[in-house]
């Protein structure tokens, strides 16, 4: 991925959304020989010069300051994903090229977390790192994400659900919002990638996405970005049913990059029963993994 052309893609995908009525511009008259705004009229309302916002669309963020980001995010109509996108793109073309560099993996949690996912016997928990591979998990994790991790041990690669969603035509039937999740899921590696456009595995999996899904390809030209915090997901466990479970997803701070998440579901609703039926299968098989030689 060149950061350059993230930007540039990035910043004219946004302009082209929007209308001049959209921003309180006259509509003019005429044909339009641009989809959505013009370049001079996003640099007026940024207040900065036509000739100084092309440099930044051509992919040029160097020394661009929090203000003109702001401004042009403004202009632009961004939401909160899409600025923290542009600022990651604006720090990566800011940092020094001797550290530009992939950091070192980091895929192994501390012993204390992963005891903390142990105990959590009744809610699947695990941690994602920012290419959507589970690097920890729990009973209860690999019970309810049963079919991610199958296709994982098929294809010799870890369990990445971004990689199911796309490759293995289970997902669909897995995924009963299937559209949904891989929207989300396009949209979250676009972010990793203006946190880290030089992460050779990202790239590397985008583009093994990119050659083998015409699907993962559209929705990366689309350059949409959103931040997933909370929110309901529907999972149709093979032996369980459809799910619709509540998540939670939180930064550890100890380790940029890793993110925890957990599913869980109010007491009392159809939710919560078929997670009480899971943890049954979790158990079960844990013990059954554990039992003694007879």
């Amino acid at each position: 991925m060149d950061q350059r052309d993230e930007v540039r893609d990035f910043l004219s995908s946004r302009r082209a959304r929007l209308n001049p009525t959209d921003v309180g511009l006259p509509a003019g008259t005429g044909r339009r020989r641009v989809a959505g705004l013009r370049r001079d009229e996003v640099a007026v309302l940024a207040g900065v010069s036509s000739e100084y916002y092309a440099r930044l669309e051509r992919g040029n963020l160097a020394g661009a300051s929090d203000a003109v980001l702001d401004a042009i995010a403004a202009a632009l109509r961004l939401d909160e994903a899409e600025l923290l996108h542009l600022r990651n793109l604006a720090h990566a073309a800011n940092q020094p090229a001797r550290r530009r560099r992939t950091p070192t993996p980091r895929n192994q949690v501390q012993p204390s977390l992963q005891r903390v996912l142990d105990a959590m016997a009744t809610v699947p928990a695990y941690v994602r790192d920012s290419r959507m591979d589970v690097v920890a998990d729990n009973a209860m994790a690999r019970e309810l994400l049963s079919p991610v991790y199958r296709f994982a041990q098929h294809t010799g690669t870890p369990p990445n659900s971004a990689r199911y969603a796309f490759l293995d035509s289970s997902a669909r039937d897995y995924y009963p919002d299937w559209e949904q999740v891989t929207h989300d899921c396009v949209a979250a590696l676009h972010g990793a990638a203006g946190h880290n456009p030089y992460d050779k595995p990202l790239s590397d999996l985008v583009g093994e996405l990119s050659t083998r899904s015409e699907t993962f390809r559209t929705l990366w030209a689309t350059h949409d970005v959103r931040l997933h915090r909370t929110g309901i997901k529907r999972l149709r466990h093979p032996e369980v049913g459809v799910l619709a479970l509540e998540y939670d997803v939180m930064d550890l701070t100890q380790q940029p990059g890793l993110v925890f998440i957990a599913y869980s579901s109010a007491p009392g609703t159809p939710a919560a029963d078929g997670l009480a039926l899971l943890a049954s299968l979790a158990a079960s098989r844990t013990d059954a993994l554990t039992a003694p030689d007879a």
